[in-house]
């Protein structure tokens, strides 16, 4: 037990620590006006942190609170993908287990496509499969008959060697890299039971996107689509880094250019209605699950199936 200090010696006073903040940031000239304190350095040092600063802090936050809302499915299908540490991610622990927000993305994507396609023995086409998590997480949990990845010829060098990091050399072996100019030629009379893409048919140009979803309608059987709804124009949360250059070419992209406010629930989901019937891949495939992909608030996720197939 603690020695209690009797009332003569109690002490109340602020430590050096608040003595220095209380003089920098909470002092009368700073706490004046009501407008705008609780996006200042007074409500910084009182409640929230720098957001222009703390990234790392909250980014681990996020990664953190999405853990603790995976399911008991989820959980076992992230703890089957090994080697999940390759690259360095920013991670927490979280029930034993090092976790990153890409692999508990790609956990509850699985999760959601695995409750409509049988997997087990499937042929897979991703396009656009980044580094390759996607690719690593479905392989690691079910038996695929191959694994075959579209992508630009730089982002298959990294998935390539990604892959061939973190896949047992049997695994590996069902992986094949296409770059785009030979889908024609490589892909011609194949069929496949799933096709994914995740982050990029709206970084694309409209007409890419229709050329893949006429590929997808005559040569697959299901399709799952993960992809912002809509664009925006919220300068507060990047401070449009990489100019204005890019920021004009990103909203130009896609089948979905209209400008809405990510961060209203209603309008992201009035939008997710647009984006449902755009993704649709032809005549014949009828939407059967879509919902809200956690956490961005502008992502949605959509698995379609091709009727009498």
């Amino acid at each position: 037990m603690i020695d209690q200090p009797d009332t003569a010696t109690r002490t109340y006073e602020a430590s050096s620590m608040w003595q220095q903040i209380g003089e920098a940031h909470l002092n009368q000239e700073m706490i004046a006006d009501l407008a705008g304190f609780k996006n200042s350095e007074v409500n910084y040092r009182l409640a929230l942190v720098n957001v222009q600063t703390n990234g790392v802090r909250f980014l681990k936050t996020l990664i953190y609170g999405l853990a603790g809302s995976l399911s008991e499915d989820a959980w076992a299908g992230l703890a089957r993908i090994r080697h999940r540490e390759v690259g360095d991610p920013i991670s927490v622990t979280y029930h034993g287990e090092q976790v990153d927000l890409d692999y508990l993305r790609a956990a509850l994507e699985l999760e959601f496509i695995a409750k409509q396609v049988d997997l087990d023995q499937a042929e897979v086409l991703e396009i656009g499969a980044g580094y390759g998590r996607t690719a690593h997480a479905i392989i690691s949990n079910h038996e695929l008959s191959g694994y075959c990845v579209v992508d630009l010829p730089s982002t298959l060098e990294l998935s390539r060697k990604y892959l061939a990091a973190v896949l047992t050399d049997e695994q590996f072996a069902k992986v094949e890299f296409v770059p785009v100019d030979k889908i024609e030629s490589t892909l011609a009379d194949r069929t496949f039971d799933l096709c994914i893409n995740i982050d990029s048919m709206a970084e694309m140009s409209a007409e890419t996107v229709r050329s893949y979803l006429a590929l997808i309608d005559q040569q697959c059987r299901h399709f799952y689509v993960n992809n912002p709804v809509g664009k925006y124009m919220d300068k507060s949360l990047d401070s449009h880094a990489r100019g204005e250059e890019a920021v004009a070419r990103a909203l130009s992209t896609g089948l979905l250019t209209n400008i809405i406010d990510i961060h209203d629930n209603r309008a992201v989901e009035a939008q997710a209605r647009n984006y449902v019937e755009a993704y649709v891949p032809g005549p014949g495939w009828k939407c059967v699950a879509d919902e809200w992909a956690r956490p961005w608030s502008y992502l949605w996720q959509a698995l379609y199936k091709r009727q009498g197939r």
